[in-house]
């Protein structure tokens, strides 16, 4: 077949074929750039395409999902629906977390979160009519209340940023106004690309499952598996013609120092002495590897610090409070949070989702901003979210040292809980990228000293591995428990944003409160 543009490797190349191949049996034809409509009844279709980091399972998603827009497949989000047509063809690509999701879209793929599909808002019917003329399938509305001024607002922001909300929130309206709801998916929808699914747990397979019958998963097998899972990934359950490997590494990983050390950690007969002696010599050679006898407290601000024990992630965050001089009864703006689930009663299903929905969701990294309007509210910005600032009545626990129960700067009766992200456990750490990670190589001896396997590998070295390659582009391997004091107070000058909406925020302290 005529390869896209891309230069692809022979591994690529064959996994590009392979889906080109079940997109084709499911109606789409990737050469031609032609859809015929989905069929009623077809058999579900899922394929892995797996690889280690560097190997170019994202370049590889990008292409097809280019390569199925120019055959006329709509990309969708979770934001907004739109009108059925019966022929319509559409692609969603997800990710299990705002983070990862993130990551994917500052590398221009549409992605969403597996959430924001799994449940869709429902919209008042009068302003359902603005979602469908900034889609372009609906004229202009006329709407009481609504000047021509904040219409043409929301197309600006609507062109700019393609989000629903936050055109809707830039005409002046708060989400309790537009949104009367969440409901989960019913209805299937076509294909669904899935990155990060080393972190898939089985229940949210099926899930995918029911709602796609076409589904590729993209995930690297050397990381770690979901908590509960015995070590396994979702996609070595696939029959091996499901699967499809890409193993060679591209010139522009080969030449990634950070790179290099997460694949050396792939060699059975080395062992962690033998693996710190590679940091160090990288070290040596390349400054984008350092070897630091320090944890850097400024960069945890923003870039938590990577530890494998849960006591040594309490003492460093007790470290990093000291340091930057914080009460013990409050936070300073600026403090890194953990949401750590959201803690609310069955009977309000709908504020769950509600907060949820805005990227509250378990182990989704977040930005103390100060305190709320009302008691036990706090002002958070969702890092990787598209609208990331908002207002959330909170339950944030602060724990300590040899201490069972964690202090609460914040403690409403019911909403969001977090705990503090200046440190973060690697398991955690999973679908996260920061330009520069800090790793602590004590805890990773420490994994090594106890001898401990997960499916066939030490777990030492799939701490490594993860920890490793979640650096962007500098990695720092800190060897003792020893804190480098910051040269400037916290501060939240870095999450100005001068052109971008603001979305749900102004009606979730409200809809948080009631009941």
């Amino acid at each position: 077949m005529t390869l896209p543009a891309l230069a692809f490797s022979a591994d690529q190349a064959e996994a590009y074929d392979r889906a080109a191949e079940m997109l084709g049996t499911a109606g789409i034809d990737l050469i031609d750039g032609t859809t015929l409509p989905p069929r009623e009844g077809a058999a579900p279709q899922v394929l892995a395409i797996t690889g280690k980091a560097g190997s170019g399972k994202t370049a590889l998603l990008a292409q097809l999902a280019g390569d199925l827009a120019a055959a006329g497949v709509t990309t969708v989000s979770g934001d907004w629906d739109g009108k059925r047509k019966k022929d319509r063809r559409t692609l969603a690509i997800l990710a299990p977390t705002n983070k990862a999701a993130s990551v994917l879209r500052l590398r221009g793929v549409p992605a969403t979160t597996i959430h924001r599909i799994l449940y869709t808002p429902v919209y008042d019917p009068e302003y359902e009519r603005i979602a469908e003329w900034l889609a372009g399938e609906g004229d202009r509305p006329e709407i009481e209340g609504l000047t021509d001024l904040a219409l043409d607002r929301a197309m600006a922001v609507f062109q700019t940023h393609a989000s629903i909300p936050g055109a809707l929130a830039a005409a002046g309206l708060r989400g309790s106004d537009f949104i009367t709801g969440w409901k989960r998916r019913e209805e299937p929808l076509d294909i669904g690309f899935v990155d990060e699914a080393s972190m898939l747990d089985a229940r949210q397979f099926e899930d995918l499952q029911e709602i796609f019958p076409t589904l590729v998963l993209f995930g690297d097998p050397a990381q770690l598996a979901p908590v509960g899972q015995s070590g396994k990934m979702v996609f070595e359950a696939l029959p091996d013609e499901r699967v499809v490997h890409l193993s060679r590494i591209h010139r522009q990983a080969q030449d990634n120092p950070i790179l290099d050390l997460a694949h050396a950690l792939g060699d059975p007969s080395l062992d962690y002495d033998d693996f710190a002696a590679m940091v160090h010599e990288a070290a040596a050679r390349d400054d984008r590897v350092v070897v630091s006898p320090r944890i850097d407290a400024a960069l945890m601000a923003r870039s938590p610090a990577l530890v494998w024990r849960n006591a040594t992630r309490i003492r460093m965050i007790q470290a990093f409070r000291t340091a930057f001089g914080a009460p013990e009864t409050e936070l300073l703006p600026g403090e890194p949070l953990i949401c750590d689930g959201i803690e609310l009663p069955l009977k309000h299903r709908r504020k769950r989702l509600d907060l949820e929905a805005r990227g509250l969701i378990k182990g989704a990294q977040a930005i103390y901003l100060g305190p709320g309007t009302k008691p036990g509210f706090s002002r958070v910005y969702v890092v990787g979210a598209p609208e990331p600032r908002t207002g959330v009545a909170s339950i944030i626990k602060i724990e300590k040292p040899d201490e069972e129960e964690p202090f609460l700067p914040f403690a409403a009766r019911m909403g969001a809980a977090f705990l503090h992200g200046a440190a973060v456990t690697i398991h955690k750490a999973q679908g996260s990228q920061w330009d520069t990670v800090q790793v602590f190589a004590p805890d990773l001896s420490a994994a090594a000293w106890s001898g401990r396997m997960e499916a066939g590998q030490p777990l030492w070295k799939r701490l490594a591995y993860v920890a490793i390659t979640r650096a962007q582009e500098r990695l720092i391997w800190v060897t003792q428990s020893r804190l480098r004091r910051p040269e400037t107070p916290l501060s939240i000058d870095d999450l100005a944003e001068a052109a971008a909406p603001l979305s749900l925020d102004a009606g979730l302290e409200a809809d948080a409160a009631d009941g």
